[in-house]
């Protein structure tokens, strides 16, 4: 009778250990599955967002200045991080400082004034340029500062995504440089860059934070040039400017990013980055439901298209540094 539960122990001991082995050897697998498929979630939820940026800004652009939307989005966004941040009694990271800094010059006054600037001096098609070519100048900056590698497929996917992209914001082909495109060149590499400075600090930072300090150190040159810049005659400005300029200031500046900077941090610069791709079409998506745009084949097969490179491109190899989400959790509680 002694010996009979040894026996079974002796006999189920090996399928345990079996088991217990594969679950060890799978776990980090399925770790890093669904810490990518949490990244890709957060980042399209942040895509539809920003999508509505673009008609935002211009809608703003009408009847104020650019560099007044621009300073405005940026110090109203600082105003309610720094309320969040002392709520929450989250300590001065002064040693990121300075990388933060270069975040908010990127993201929060470099990007947003060009972008705005651009708005009143381009025709507006030329804003598909930007968001076709923003994934692949993300991908540069990642590779250059955030020490990833994607893979030659997943390049080949980047460039393809970014000519569809371009093919149909010009469906004639007529595409023919201006003045005003220089400001959409630089903007794309400025906010590259920035993505990229955002997204490697969020891995041991979490996102939220990242952006909440990046506004909030932009807030002692925001604020002064808000004021300064502030209309004259602002009772005159229609309310839908303003409700716009409140949408981008909360939306677009602030909340967007908390989800943005996460999706980089989980699932990769790089990789993440190919989601903006998309970016165009949640903005014709949302211009539809507000302002009653038909939407035609045309924009049906080319985001059918687009879905199917990103797909590729997220999927494709990237050698990344990235946090584990165990470790990153550990790191950020």
């Amino acid at each position: 009778m002694a010996g009979g539960p040894r026996r079974r122990a002796t006999a189920v001991g090996p399928v345990t250990s079996l088991r217990a082995d594969l679950i060890h050897a799978c776990r980090p697998a399925l770790m890093r599955s669904n810490q990518l498929a949490l990244g890709i979630a957060l980042g399209l939820v942040a895509v539809i967002l920003f999508g509505a940026s673009l008609p935002m800004t211009r809608l703003a652009v009408l009847s104020l200045d650019p560099w007044f939307v621009t300073t405005v989005r940026g110090a109203a966004a600082g105003l309610v991080a720094a309320c969040v941040l002392i709520a929450l009694k989250r300590p001065v990271p002064w040693r990121d400082l300075p990388r933060l800094a270069l975040i908010a010059l990127c993201l929060v006054i470099g990007f947003p004034g060009l972008m705005a600037i651009a708005m009143t001096t381009v025709p507006s098609a030329h804003g598909g340029v930007t968001l076709g070519l923003l994934p692949m100048a993300t991908a540069v900056a990642a590779s250059l500062i955030g020490g990833e590698r994607p893979s030659p497929f997943f390049w080949a996917m980047s460039a393809l995504g970014a000519a569809l992209v371009v093919i149909f914001a010009f469906p004639e082909g007529g595409f023919v440089p201006v003045a005003g495109d220089l400001y959409l060149i630089v903007s794309v590499a400025i906010c590259g860059t920035g993505y990229a400075l955002s997204g490697s600090l969020a891995r041991r930072m979490p996102g939220w934070e990242v952006i909440s300090w990046a506004v909030v150190t932009s807030l002692p040159i925001l604020s002064p040039a808000a004021l300064l810049l502030w209309p004259t005659d602002s009772a005159k400005v229609p309310w839908l400017a303003w409700g716009s300029l409140l949408y981008l200031a909360l939306v677009s500046q602030y909340v967007g990013f908390f989800l943005w900077n996460s999706a980089l941090a989980l699932g990769g610069v790089a990789r993440i980055g190919q989601l903006q791709l998309l970016q165009t079409f949640a903005t014709l998506a949302i211009a539809a439901a507000l302002l009653g745009e038909t939407i035609d084949l045309r924009t049906f097969l080319f985001a059918a298209a687009v879905v199917v490179v990103v797909a590729l491109g997220v999927k494709s190899r990237v050698a990344s540094p990235a946090v584990p989400l165990r470790e990153a959790g550990a790191e950020r509680s």
